[in-house]
């Protein structure tokens, strides 16, 4: 695998959206610089829903958009989705919690996948589309970051299964807002995100 485009978002308006986002990120000509809470000089104004040291690098698969540049029928640029590192060769339906990618020195760990909002859907211009976005399990993975570094366009990609119980990225979409006990006990046998583990211990009492 490898990175095909490094994008950064700046606070600005798009249609159909009274707040500024972040959202709207386009790929950096330069390095960057990879933190505990992500890259360097982007963007992050919904602080609830967004970002945070598990939410810290939103990745997007180059063959994901493939197939939504077939859906669409139109070329998808890098960046349109808000991601933050755009991957040649990586298909989140396959991904894992606990998952691990190194680029250089930089080591990203898979924490959940992402769940569409409305504003994605105003970025989109397509108010259907988290109903669609959300049916095709082809979410892009959130990542916290185990090692800080620096990443460019170019750099490869290598790709660590998670040792531990294999729980794809998916699995967090498909009941996550109300899932029964036992599946809550099969999901936290994974690194998943910091709030799902409160939500889910909480509902276990």
């Amino acid at each position: 695998m490898k990175v095909t485009s490094v994008n950064i978002g700046r606070p600005e308006r798009i249609a159909g959206y009274k707040r500024k986002t972040g959202i709207v990120k386009r790929p950096a000509q330069e390095a960057v610089e990879i933190g505990p809470l992500g890259l360097a000089g982007d963007a992050v104004l919904d602080t609830k829903n967004h970002g945070g040291p598990d939410q810290a690098v939103y990745i997007y698969g180059q063959p994901d958009y493939d197939f939504w540049a077939g859906e669409l029928g139109r070329d998808l640029p890098p960046g349109l989705f808000g991601e933050n590192l755009t991957i040649d060769g990586l298909e989140s339906r396959k991904m894992l919690i606990g998952d691990r990618l190194r680029i250089g020195d930089v080591v990203l760990e898979v924490t959940s996948p992402r769940i569409p909002c409305n504003t994605f859907a105003a970025r989109m211009g397509d108010p259907m589309w988290v109903k669609r976005f959300f049916a095709v399990n082809r979410p892009g993975v959130y990542m916290r970051v185990i090692e800080t570094g620096t990443v460019t366009a170019g750099m490869e990609v290598e790709h660590t299964p998670f040792a531990g119980e294999a729980i794809p990225a998916i699995e967090l979409m498909s009941d996550y807002k109300n899932p029964s006990p036992e599946r809550v006990r099969w999901l936290m046998q994974a690194p998943i995100h910091r709030d799902l583990v409160a939500k889910y211990t909480e509902k276990l009492g």
